[in-house]
């Protein structure tokens, strides 16, 4: 079956680029990065959060790409979401890469818009019934039954 997507998320840990803050060096690096990659920058916007957190978006013409740094922990996340059929999302990852320079890397590939069988697009769903106890014989018990009820249904 064919699929309409792929989508790639990078925890990248342990990075040595000592700029994970400076979002205008950032910005740029990864927009020429996409570009050595293959993919097609529409627009690129980057912008600083809680005052060293940077987030870096960027609307590709075949998908997006969304990249998080946290300079204090040297980490970088990275969502990238590439919507031809021959697309390889990897190849921006190479990019960044050498940008960010991390020691370790935790890479997790999605298939989106795989459709698969019947049986895979169901939705599955899960009901637990609990079975009650006859009234008669808990009927002075009040409060202790509310909870035994709560407990077993999970509210």
């Amino acid at each position: 079956m064919k699929i309409l997507a792929r989508q790639l998320t990078v925890d990248m840990y342990d990075c040595k680029n000592k700029n994970l803050n400076d979002y205008k060096d950032l910005k740029d690096s990864l927009e020429v990065g996409m570009n050595i990659a293959g993919f097609t920058p529409i627009e690129v916007r980057a912008q600083i959060l809680n005052q060293n957190e940077v987030v870096v978006f960027i609307l590709l013409q075949e998908g997006h790409a969304v990249i998080r740094t946290y300079p204090e922990l040297k980490y970088v996340s990275n969502d990238i979401f590439i919507c031809t059929e021959d697309g390889k999302p990897e190849k921006a990852v190479k990019a960044l890469k050498k940008i960010v320079k991390p020691e370790k890397i935790r890479m997790t590939y999605l298939k989106r818009g795989d459709f698969g069988t019947v049986k895979d697009v169901k939705p599955r769903i899960k009901i637990r019934i609990a079975p009650l106890r006859p009234l008669r014989s808990i009927k002075k018990k009040g409060a202790k039954v509310i909870k035994t009820v709560a407990h077993r249904i999970k509210l």
